[in-house]
């Protein structure tokens, strides 16, 4: 068996995120404590590196905005906590910016491993820029995977989340480019007597394109500001 598949976790889309307990810039803290709150679970490759800061400040700076979301921040590399607390203080010396979320130090990488955040072709220690979006019941809904050299869009990522609580929230899908509020695609009919009457509404209301793609408002969305 090859050994990165044996060593490194095989997290999916769909699947409830495994759990752990770590030592965090706020102190001890266990995946459970996040139950009834969807989590972005971020891993960076290492502290006072150059593209690592710039995430780390993006991610501060809208943290606001994934609160409004009903979100939590969870960041990961495989430094120690002592190393991250000097980064984060580093920071706010030459910034003023104050990091509003744990950071957790995975010094002997099980966490990483578990969650496929080492990819051995590019480094046995350090982690890649995997983005895990967990959804308020523990499921694992989005996962992104960006190389070291390239820093993550922290806008994409806020659209991504509340492109699945939308689309949660109406039972629907989410078409190319979304935008928050734009229209959500209703899914298509299952039986000929749907079709027919799907047709019929995309008629009168010229709402969509044909039978199995139909567009609505969705309900219950917000521009969060």
């Amino acid at each position: 068996m090859d050994y990165e598949i044996m060593m490194n976790g095989t997290v999916k889309i769909g699947q409830r995120a495994p759990e752990f307990e770590a030592q965090s810039t706020m102190g001890q803290i266990n995946l459970n404590d996040y139950k009834g709150k969807w989590v972005v679970f971020f891993s960076h490759p290492g502290d006072f590196t150059p593209v690592c800061t710039s995430e780390i400040i993006a991610f501060a700076k809208a943290s606001t905005y994934f609160d409004k979301l009903n979100a939590c921040l969870l960041g990961l590399s495989v430094d120690s906590n002592a190393s991250h607390l000097a980064w984060l203080y580093d920071i706010y010396m030459k910034t003023g910016i104050r990091v509003p979320f744990p950071i957790i130090a995975d010094r002997n990488g099980e966490i990483a491993r578990k969650y496929g955040m080492i990819s051995n072709d590019i480094s046995t220690t350090e982690t890649v820029r995997n983005v895990y979006i967990i959804d308020d019941k523990g499921i694992v809904r989005l996962i992104l995977v960006y190389p070291m050299n390239v820093g993550r869009c922290i806008p994409e990522i806020l659209r991504a989340l509340q492109a699945l609580q939308v689309a949660d929230e109406n039972k629907a899908s989410t078409p190319a480019n979304w935008i928050p509020c734009e229209p959500v695609i209703l899914p298509p009919p299952t039986t000929f007597e749907e079709l027919l009457k799907q047709n019929e509404e995309i008629i009168k209301k010229r709402n969509g394109m044909s039978w199995y793609l139909r567009f609505e408002n969705p309900k219950n969305c917000k521009i969060i500001e």
